[in-house]
């Protein structure tokens, strides 16, 4: 069974629930992410901002200078456990409008799998796959 931890990213972009909002948007930018991660000072997860979480900054009228993530950001954040199947993931991924979810362990963040995580798995075992297609009708072609 593939988990969660075998394509999650473990360098992992995050804030804290008091970070200026203007600091998340260009966190979000400088990194071109669609989202991130909000944690406690010991890593446990909170929440997420996202981009649409962030778009209703367009229409205020209030001032923002001084609003934070935790001002922004959904909680709670929708996640998994690193040993969860990758499958589960793909499931919420398929279900829900959001493009990445945070991979916990015990509560702590340790990753994230986004929806480009899982392609770039697909595309590793659709490479292995014709490999090994190729190697097995090599060797059927040389017994032959």
């Amino acid at each position: 069974m593939i988990t969660a931890k075998d394509v999650m990213t473990e360098d992992v972009i995050y804030v804290k629930t008091d970070t200026p909002i203007y600091e998340v948007l260009g966190v979000l930018i400088k990194h071109n992410i669609s989202g991130i991660p909000v944690v406690e000072d010991d890593m446990t997860l909170v929440a997420i901002v996202s981009e649409r979480d962030v778009l209703r900054l367009w229409e205020t009228n209030e001032d923002v200078a001084s609003k934070t993530a935790g001002d922004y950001m959904t909680q709670p954040a929708v996640s998994f456990e690193e040993q969860e199947s990758l499958s589960e993931v793909c499931e919420c991924l398929i279900n829900n409008y959001f493009r990445r979810v945070p991979v916990t362990s015990k509560g702590v963040l340790v990753g994230i799998v986004s929806r480009r995580d899982i392609i770039k798995n697909i595309v590793q075992r659709g490479r292995q796959s014709v490999a090994l297609d190729r190697e097995t009708h090599t060797t059927a072609s040389v017994a032959e």
